[in-house]
């Protein structure tokens, strides 16, 4: 069992597993928010855009901590197999698709998206459990006909690496353990990823395209 120091060392990792899509038509998008660090170091590796995609998990009705599936602004899936009222999912939806889209406006402000369309897209969070989360993340940039695909994540369990990797063009990780307690148990530190942190993360980032843009110009 592979033990990482921090978000920051898994994002480096990964970058150098991911070369081949330095300075292209690549988008990095993060899972907020632990995503988003780790995101940060490939994307600055490969000189490409950072984004986010927002998702968030559905609880059991008996066990919010349960995820049955998850929500994105714009879609969302559930594992059909818990047999969970239609209303208790409708409401769910509609009632964190309302907060998904004031983390939007607190984590991007008045920035357009970044277009998905033909390029490619690296989807990147801090580690993958249920993979419910990530799963919807790839409906959610499958919607947007971008060329390819590719999942990024420093640790998976070993039996849900299949159920990834057949809906996406590559799936990237480090380790991938039989025993699977929580992703945290993968990291020295896990330190809670915070709001003031994502933004000022996604500025960086952004003012690092501009910079790079500006001098395309000059």
């Amino acid at each position: 069992m592979e033990i990482l120091f921090n978000r920051k060392e898994a994002g480096k990792l990964l970058s150098e597993k991911l070369l081949k899509y330095a300075d292209t038509e690549t988008i990095v998008l993060a899972i907020p928010k632990g995503g988003v660090p780790v995101g940060y170091e490939i994307a600055t590796k490969l000189d490409v855009p950072l984004g986010i995609t927002l998702i968030k998990k559905i609880g059991h009705p008996s066990n919010k901590e349960y995820a049955i599936g998850a929500v994105s602004l714009d879609s969302f899936y559930i594992d059909n197999s818990m047999n969970i009222d239609k209303k208790y999912i409708e409401s769910e939806v509609k009632r964190i698709q309302e907060l998904l889209l004031q983390k939007q406006k607190l984590y991007e402000g008045n920035k357009q998206p970044l277009q998905l369309k033909n390029k490619t897209v690296i989807i990147v969070d801090d580690g993958i459990a249920t993979g419910n989360t990530i799963l919807a993340s790839i409906k959610l940039v499958k919607s947007k006909m971008p060329s390819k695909i590719i999942v990024a994540a420093p640790v998976v369990p070993f039996e849900n690496i299949e159920l990834i990797k057949n809906q996406v063009n590559e799936f990237i990780y480090l380790d991938a353990p039989k025993y699977f307690p929580s992703v945290g148990c993968f990291y020295e530190e896990f330190n809670q990823v915070k709001d003031d942190d994502v933004i000022s993360i996604l500025n960086q980032a952004s003012l690092k395209m501009k910079m790079k843009k500006e001098k395309i110009l000059f």
